[in-house]
């Protein structure tokens, strides 16, 4: 399969799936991030943030399957190996282990305006392309990611 079987332009479209793989990439730091968060979660906001946490990496890998499968849409393979993720990654891994609760809220807040980073720059990317299949799925999550910014940031207590 490739592009053109979707009326779409190979060439027009190369830039989004590299751009993809990237977003890909980051993802996959995340979410292990989010699992992280959830397992060595303590303190008094334990109950809140474990099941918070929950919820985002269970979003996270579902938004993790449709980015690749998207790519594959396009006609290229998705990278898979967590060498190249860490390699690409501008989002960084970090140690949970004895992590203060809303030290994590803000690595995660962190992780999420950089996710919404990339997901703006592909929403021009795929605009440029005529990728409204692609455009349509990272306006999506970056809606989930805007909404999740607003109520990690109340909670945490920032405007």
């Amino acid at each position: 399969m490739d592009a053109k079987e979707i009326s779409l332009n190979e060439k027009e479209v190369k830039p989004v799936v590299d751009l993809l793989n990237d977003y890909l990439a980051n993802y996959h730091i995340h979410y292990q991030k989010l699992r992280g968060c959830h397992w060595n979660i303590k303190g008094q906001n334990f109950f809140t943030l474990h099941v918070k946490f929950e919820e985002l990496y269970t979003n996270a890998q579902l938004t993790i399957d449709e980015i690749a499968e998207r790519v594959l849409t396009l006609g290229k393979p998705p990278h898979s190996r967590f060498a190249d993720y860490i390699k690409e990654s501008k989002i960084k891994e970090i140690d949970t282990i004895g992590l203060k609760d809303l030290d994590m809220v803000d690595a995660i807040l962190d992780d999420m305006a950089t996710l919404i980073e990339l997901e703006r720059e592909l929403l021009e990317a795929t605009a440029d392309a005529g990728d409204d299949g692609s455009n349509d799925m990272v306006n999506r999550f970056m809606q989930f990611k805007e909404k999740n910014t607003w109520m990690l940031r109340s909670f945490a207590g920032k405007k």
